[in-house]
């Protein structure tokens, strides 16, 4: 194996100045989740790039946001494919590469919208399976799955559901967001979504009819104190009601009112507690004559800490031992990714494969350039010997 390792590397040293080029290319494409023209920018640079390796590509609309971008190697290998997951789009708004362009400064540290979380990581998938094919891999497929949306959390489309259509029978995922100065890998993270509440009541002049009044207002104090309640920290159990709303003015009535929740959780059984909490109080009257229903805005899986999960980490764990990467260990963070997708639907998943770094969402995002060029050895020495 020590001889494939050696030939991972060398395809990996000999392209370094194509890699750093690529990355720069695209950090320097504006691309944040609701800037669609700028997410299809990036789509197509990494299509070429997937098409230069002999890839097959599919590029897949998602119905209101950036496309999905598929690629395919050696897809008539017999074993069950591995998955390299990722996404295209930032946080970051229109203007901000030209404000904040990529830059590699003299301690070895890149700069740049997107630099961190997480572009690399695209550049990682990709020349780990240029790499594959220079060793002449063909063992098992490998499939990208490159998400248009992920930062939104897939909110305005249905790249969710196209993501779950292309798991397949995949044997396991590599996510390459952002890693962790320490060489930690993800094994566990929260999930989270985004819950409506909407109260109606009867509206009428506080002053000239009160009697017929209903105010929604009124019941959704009750409701935020019925859904507050349920929360369990300890537990991961995570239930804020961040946003509320309603009336329309002092003297009426209110005969509208929302309240929006965020929640957390670490297991899909407490997902499925929040939810009929949130549920129940919603079907709870407190004042007669008012109603209320519960909208699911957005909601994103928790990826869990498998059986699976925790093999695939030995694995990865002894590769990195096996060609010299270095130690690595295993930790459980909030922030959900579409790791959580993966698992919640049968693939073993290993997050944070991306390249190391710190600052994520901010202007100040750097990554650590040489840790480019040692995560994708890593990505395509434990891909072959999955």
């Amino acid at each position: 194996m020590q001889q494939i390792y050696e030939a991972v590397r060398r395809s990996v040293n000999e392209n370094r100045e194509n890699m750093l080029a690529l990355w720069e290319q695209i950090v320097n494409i504006d691309s944040d989740s609701r800037n669609i023209p700028g997410v299809e920018s990036v789509c197509r640079v990494l299509k070429q790039e997937m098409e230069d390796i002999g890839m097959a590509v599919r590029v897949l609309p998602s119905g209101g946001a950036g496309p999905v971008l598929i690629g395919e190697w050696c897809m008539d290998a017999s074993k069950k494919p591995l998955l390299f997951i990722g996404h295209m789009d930032t946080v970051f708004k229109d203007g901000t590469a030209e404000k904040n362009p990529f830059e590699i400064d003299e301690r070895g540290l890149a700069h740049g919208p997107g630099v961190l979380d997480m572009k690399a990581g695209l550049v990682i998938a990709l020349y780990a399976v240029r790499a594959l094919r220079d060793a002449g891999y063909r063992e098992r497929p490998v499939k990208c799955i490159f998400m248009g949306d992920e930062e939104n959390l897939h909110m305005f489309s249905g790249a969710k559901d196209i993501m779950v259509s292309e798991l397949g029978e995949a044997e396991a995922a590599f996510n390459f967001e952002t890693g962790y100065m320490d060489d930690g890998l993800v094994v566990g993270r929260s999930g989270g979504g985004i819950i409506d509440v909407v109260i109606k009541g009867v509206q009428v002049h506080s002053g000239i009819e009160p009697e017929k009044g209903r105010s929604a207002v009124a019941e959704m104090a009750y409701k935020i104190i019925e859904i507050e309640s349920r929360r369990d920290v300890e537990r991961g159990k995570l239930i804020n009601c961040g946003m509320v709303s309603g009336g329309i003015g002092e003297n009426t009535v209110p005969g509208e009112a929302k309240i929006s929740i965020g929640i957390r959780f670490p297991s899909m059984a407490i997902r499925d507690e929040i939810l009929d909490d949130i549920k129940s109080a919603a079907e709870h009257v407190h004042i007669e004559n008012t109603s209320a229903k519960m909208r699911v805005r957005m909601l994103m899986d928790c990826m869990e800490t498998t059986d699976g999960v925790k093999k695939l980490f030995e694995h990865v764990k002894n590769t990195a031992a096996e060609c010299g990467y270095g130690d690595l260990h295993a930790f459980s963070v909030s922030g959900v990714s579409d790791s959580g997708i993966s698992v919640s639907n049968g693939v073993p998943t290993i997050c944070a494969m991306g390249v190391k770094g710190a600052g994520n969402h901010t202007m100040n995002e750097y990554a650590v350039v040489e840790s480019l060029f040692e995560r994708t050895v890593l990505a395509g020495c434990a891909a072959y010997a999955l």
